[in-house]
This record gives structure tokens, sequence and C-alpha cells, in this order.
């Protein structure tokens, strides 16, 4: 479990230091950049070796409702995700939110609660919804009102329609060839 939360406090620090040190964080400039990947892609490392080496409480566990809602929400949560993407002019509903990619971030860390009701999970899954709140609210304060983007061509709706289902298939492929059966 430790391993597991060194990585989600990581994950925390690592993207959140711009927000609560800005001064600090603009004196680094562009070289932090991949200082800031790295400890990123450090803290993913410690959450999936600590994640599949904890144990604890097991409070709920998977069945077909719950594996079907999970991967309902997961078509949203890759769906939000692709139309908060691009920069500039955003499909329809890139135009409605104005952190779609940190919404979609939390729907695929509340989708991921439904079905794993355990100790490990929470910490994880529980741990990485809170950052993406916590990091809307900071975003929202620090960068004041919101003016919406311009919508996009209809044709872009479309490509990130394909986009989200090619994405799902591909992400329920690589969690069936970890052993996680997403079908249910």
């Amino acid at each position: 479990m430790t391993l597991l939360i060194a990585g989600v406090a990581l994950w925390w620090a690592a993207h959140l230091f711009k927000r609560v040190a800005p001064g600090p964080r603009a004196a680094m400039g562009d070289k932090a950049k991949g200082l800031f990947a790295l400890l990123i892609v450090g803290s993913i490392v410690l959450m999936v070796l600590g994640y599949r080496s904890a144990d604890g409480a097991v409070y709920w566990g998977r069945d077909p409702m719950k594996v079907g809602i999970n991967n309902l929400l997961m078509v949203i949560a890759f769906y939000f995700y692709a139309v908060g993407g691009p920069k500039g002019a955003r499909v329809w509903l890139g135009t409605k939110l104005r952190h779609p990619q940190l919404t979609g971030f939390s729907t695929w860390a509340v989708a991921h609660l439904i079905v794993n009701g355990d100790t490990p999970s929470f910490v994880l899954f529980g741990g990485l919804w809170v950052w993406a709140v916590v990091e809307i609210i900071l975003i929202n304060k620090q960068d004041g009102s919101w003016t919406p983007p311009p919508r996009a061509p209809f044709k872009k709706e479309i490509v990130a329609i394909v986009i989200t289902l090619v994405v799902v298939c591909i992400v329920m492929g690589i969690h069936f060839a970890l052993g996680v059966a997403p079908w249910g």
C-alpha cells in the first residue's frame, strides 16, 4: 500500500505544483517540463506497482450491473476527454464544459470505484478523483471567469465520437490482456 500511496501523492504533487507555487514553477522555465513529465510517469509506475501488490478490505465486488454502468461511464469519460483535447474550437459538449478533460478523468475514477469496492481502489481511484476536483477548483479560482470557446464544425463531432469508440475498444483490449475482464 505504501507504493500506491506514494504514487498518488507524487501525482498530486507533480500536477498541483504549478497551481500552488506558480512563481517557483515559472522560474523553472520550460526546461522543467521534462522533469514534471518524468515525475508523472514515475507516479504512474508507483501507482501500478502499488495497486497490483496492495491488499485490503473488500466492501463490494463486481457484478454485471456495476460492470455495465462502469462501461457506459467509461465511454462518457473518454468522450469528455476527446472533446476537450484540441485547442481553439471545440465540439458541442466542449463548449458547455469548462474542464472537459478533468470531468472525463473524474468520470473515469468514479466508474472504477463503482466496480472496485476495495481499499486499494479507494486509495487509487478515490485519491485521483479528489485530485481532479481539487484541480478544477484551483484552476477556476486562479483563472477567474470562463468564456466558452467557439463551436467546431459538425464533422469534428463525428471525429470525436469515432476516436472515443476506438480508444474505448483499445483500452478494453488492454484490460483483457492484463487479465481484467472489462465486459463482466
